[in-house]
């Protein structure tokens, strides 16, 4: 029996056991938005874990893991202070265009034409304003939001520049992944959209409503996209054959391909970074790291790096935060 063999063999009977805790997690921790037996979201307030409730394991995102690595002080301020973050238009814009070209797939192939995807922009902007209704105080007037409208009309047209959806039929949209890794850790959030070819090659595919960046940001992005390609592999048995990035302000396509040694590095990343996020919270040490995303953080007030105090650092009962079920970021809210 070859080496590869065994570990082919080792990484099936994971898969199956990561399965059934994840999904034993999962029921535990009641996180997340609410799913339909599809495992599809659905609009609707995430539940938050009760104060001395604990899940079964800890639970990492990739946003809050983002976090971290930008800044342990923002980490702190909305993991576990969990502090309320005034919605911008850029992450509202990036909202609406997620949940408009997940719904240009629930139209039949042909008809999935820019046209058609302009013609949801607004019912889908009115479902976002009934599901959260803060989101109606970011403009001041109707002009505003006209023009807001047009901006996200003009995103879809990049993406139809670069994809004909006539010609793809997704397997999963918007789709909640999960995992247990190293038996200490549950990795959770949501694709965008995920492909799989008639010969089971997978394909992780992330819209982003900026503008392509530049490689240090880019990197970002793609830690994002190695999360989910973990998860995927450590469920399914399948590393994905390439993980999609898709620009649509500048109609740019960004296409990597991972490996599995990648993924067994990336692994070992994630849980050195959860430990150092668990000896953070133990010391209640959460440092400021100052960057050029300083800019559009809402906390500055808080910073020390800003002349700011941070609040109290919650109690215990509180502080199960960290280790409860960070819920995953609303798709393109974390733009």
């Amino acid at each position: 029996m070859t080496a590869e063999t065994v570990a082919a063999q080792t990484l099936a009977a994971q898969a199956v056991t990561a399965q059934a805790v994840t999904a034993q997690a999962v029921t535990a921790q009641g996180a997340g938005s609410a799913t339909d037996p599809a495992g599809q979201r659905q609009p609707g307030p995430a539940r938050r874990p009760g104060p001395l409730e604990r899940p079964a394991h800890p639970s990492l995102s990739p946003s809050r893991a983002a976090d971290f690595k930008t800044c342990p002080l923002l980490y702190r301020f909305r993991t576990i202070d969990r502090l309320p973050e005034t919605p911008t238009a850029d992450q509202a814009r990036g909202t609406l265009v997620h949940a408009v070209l997940e719904r240009l797939f629930d139209l039949p192939p042909t008809e999935r034409t820019p046209a058609a995807a302009g013609d949801l922009v607004a019912p889908q902007w009115e479902q976002l304003l009934a599901d959260e209704p803060e989101l109606a105080t970011i403009f001041a007037d109707d002009a505003a939001t006209t023009d807001f409208l047009t901006a996200a009309r003009k995103l879809l047209d990049g993406y139809f520049a670069v994809e004909d959806p006539r010609r793809l039929e997704p397997a999963e949209r918007e789709s909640l992944v999960s995992a247990v890794v190293d038996d200490q850790l549950l990795i959770r959030g949501y694709i965008d959209r995920l492909d799989v070819s008639p010969g089971g090659d997978l394909r992780v595919v992330d819209y982003k409503t900026g503008g392509a960046p530049r490689e240090a940001f880019e990197g970002r992005a793609l830690f994002q996209l190695k999360f989910y390609a973990l998860v995927l592999w450590r469920t399914r048995g399948v590393v994905p054959r390439a993980l999609r990035l898709i620009y649509l302000k500048d109609a740019e396509i960004c296409d990597y391909a991972p490996d599995p040694d990648e993924l067994v590095r990336f692994e070992r990343t994630l849980l050195a970074l959860w430990r150092a996020i668990e000896q953070a919270t133990e010391r209640r040490d959460f440092r400021p790291k100052p960057s050029r995303l300083c800019d559009w953080c809402s906390h500055q007030a808080l910073c020390p790096s800003f002349g700011g105090t941070p609040p109290p650092f919650p109690e215990l009962p509180v502080l199960a935060g960290p280790l409860a079920a960070q819920t995953p970021a609303v798709p393109g809210a974390d733009e």
